[in-house]
């Protein structure tokens, strides 16, 4: 189970979207987030790109707490499509930060 609430995770996704914009937002939200958070977006990533099949998120949180080994706000900006990764483990789970993110674009925030 991830960690992290959607809201964060549509936050993420859409600074990500415009990361030449946001990037410092960006950084800055990942660096308030604590370790379990971390863990839940990184893995939830790797699941997004294929790194894991959806039914080892317990395996891939595991192992990205394992992993962490540089600054995990460093890692995930390093990634240059963080966002499609994110939504495509979400889709992956069966899951959806499509209304978080409709309402954080309408500026309705959490």
């Amino acid at each position: 189970m991830l960690e992290i609430s959607m809201d964060k995770i549509a936050s993420i996704v859409l600074m990500s979207r415009e990361r030449e914009r946001a990037e410092g937002e960006l950084r800055s939200f990942l660096e308030n987030l604590n370790e379990d958070e971390l863990v839940s977006l990184v893995a939830l990533m790797w699941i997004g790109r294929e790194s894991y099949d959806p039914e080892d998120l317990d395996e891939a949180m595991r192992m990205a707490r394992e992993e962490a080994h540089i600054p995990t706000a460093d890692y995930l900006m390093g990634s240059p499509h963080l966002s499609d990764h994110l939504e495509n483990g979400l889709d992956a789970l069966g899951l959806s930060a499509q209304d978080e993110e409709d309402e954080l674009m309408r500026g309705g925030g959490g």
